[in-house]
C-alpha cells in the first residue's frame, strides 16, 4: 500500500489533468461550468477592394526631427550630468532666427533663454525630468520650454557616442505630460473644437531613430466653467399606489349597532 502523502499527490495530478475534458475533482462547488455558447467571430471586411495602390510612398515622419545637439559633450552619455538651459541655449546659438520646425522658437522665447544666466526667474527652460524611454538602460533628458498663447515646447535628448542627439521636439498647446513606461503621453488643446483635446502617446522607433507619435485619441471632455447644463432634466414619474379605504374604528363610548333582524320567509 502506498503512504497516504503520495496517494494525495497522484490525485491531485488526475485532478489537473482531468481538468483540461471538463472534469470537476474534489466537491462539485468549485468545478469548471460552462459559460456558454462562444459568438462566432466576424472578421474585418474590406471595402472597395479594387481600389488602387497609392503612387506616393509613406513618409518616414520624425526623420527630420533629429539633429545633433553642437558643442555638447556627454561623459560617459550620462545625461544627469548636462545642464538643460545650456542644451537649449546650444541649439539656440546653433539655428539663430530659425521659428519653424524642430529647432524653431520664437524670437522672445530664444532672448529669454540667452538671458537665463542673469534672469534666471523668467528663463522659459523648465525643471528637466530623466526617463529611459528608449530602452538602452540609460536615461534620455526630458525639457519643456515656456513660450507665449500657453504654448510648451517639449524635447527629447539622446546621450550617444559622448555627445547629444535630439530625438523629440514638438509645440503645443499642452494641458499635462506624463510618463507610462517608455511612453511620453501628452494632452493638449484642440484648436476649434470645444468640448475635445487630443492625447499623443509618443514612443521610441528603433527605425527612425527617433521619438514618433505612435497613438493619437480625441478625448470629449467637460469645459471647464461652463456651469449647469442647458438640457433639461428627466421628469422622473413614480406609480401611484392604490389604497384600499379602511373603515373607521367606532369611538370608545359610541353605542353597540343594533343586530338586524331576519327577513320574514315568503
Amino acid at each position: 500500500m502506498r503512504p497516504r502523502g503520495v496517494q494525495i499527490a497522484a490525485a491531485g495530478v488526475l485532478c489537473a489533468l482531468a481538468l483540461g475534458g471538463l472534469a470537476g475533482c474534489g466537491r462539485s462547488e468549485g468545478g469548471l461550468r460552462s459559460a456558454g455558447a462562444t459568438p462566432t467571430a466576424v472578421g474585418p471586411v474590406r471595402l472597395w477592394p479594387d481600389l488602387p495602390p497609392a503612387t506616393n510612398p509613406p513618409i518616414d515622419y520624425g526623420e527630420t526631427d533629429t539633429a545633433r545637439v553642437p558643442g555638447v559633450q556627454v561623459p560617459d552619455n550620462d545625461v544627469h550630468s548636462l545642464d538643460a538651459v545650456a542644451v537649449v541655449a546650444a541649439e539656440v546659438r546653433a539655428h539663430p532666427d530659425t521659428y519653424t520646425g524642430g529647432d524653431g522658437l520664437y524670437e522672445e522665447t530664444a532672448r529669454a533663454i540667452e538671458a537665463c544666466g542673469t534672469a534666471p526667474a523668467a528663463c522659459p527652460v523648465m525643471r528637466p525630468y530623466y526617463h529611459d524611454l528608449t530602452g538602452n538602460g540609460r536615461d534620455e533628458l526630458i525639457v519643456g520650454i515656456r513660450m507665449p498663447d500657453q504654448q510648451v515646447g517639449v524635447r527629447v535628448y539622446l546621450a550617444e557616442n559622448g555627445g547629444l542627439t535630439r530625438v523629440m521636439s514638438t509645440v503645443d498647446q499642452v494641458i499635462s505630460v506624463e510618463l507610462a513606461g517608455r511612453d511620453l503621453i501628452m494632452r493638449v488643446g484642440s484648436a476649434g473644437i470645444p468640448g475635445y483635446e487630443y492625447r499623443t502617446a509618443w514612443s521610441w522607433d528603433e527605425q527612425q531613430h527617433s521619438m514618433l507619435p505612435t497613438r493619437d485619441e480625441i478625448i470629449r471632455v467637460k469645459p471647464s466653467g461652463t456651469g449647469p447644463s442647458t438640457v433639461p432634466a428627466p421628469r422622473l414619474v413614480s406609480p401611484t399606489p392604490t389604497l384600499t379605504p379602511t373603515p373607521p374604528e367606532p369611538a370608545a363610548d359610541a353605542p353597540a349597532p343594533l343586530p338586524v333582524p331576519d327577513e320574514p320567509s315568503p
